[in-house]
Formats: structure tokens, sequence, C-alpha cells
């Protein structure tokens, strides 16, 4: 799944190997640093994600890889 969100793109993604699900936030060069970081900031508090991998490109544009495990429940009848 992918929105565009004010020029930032970001994809959902889920790993059935390895039980995660991951959150993938490319910001543009026009982006500062502070509304990056407010940007992680606000899906790591509300919505459970962690920071994995960070990387700058030539040019500015930043990309931020979040993850969080997926909770399987199990019937117990």
């Amino acid at each position: 799944m992918r929105q565009q969100i004010g020029g930032t793109s970001v994809r959902r993604e889920r790993d059935f190997a390895r039980q995660y699900e991951y959150l993938v936030l490319s910001v543009p060069p026009q982006a500062t640093r502070g509304e990056a970081r407010q940007m992680v900031t606000e899906h790591a508090e509300y919505g459970k994600w962690e920071l994995e991998r960070t990387r700058l490109y030539l040019g500015g544009a930043r990309r931020y890889w979040l993850r969080r495990r997926v909770m399987r429940v199990e019937r117990t009848v």
C-alpha cells in the first residue's frame, strides 16, 4: 500500500518469514530534518513502530524503514 503525504511517500510491507510488518517513509530533500524527525516520532509513538534503518541519498532525500512485530492470535477453543 502506498500513500503520498505532502511529497513524502509512505509504503507498507509485510514479511511473513520474520513476523514483522514494515513501513517505509521516503522524505524529499525539501523537508527539514526536524520535519522528518517529527514524522518518524509520530509513527513510532502512535503506531508502535521502531526505527530499523535510515538512509541518506545524494541530493538530500531520506528514507526511513520502520518495523513492528505482527501479533498472531490463536484460537483456544
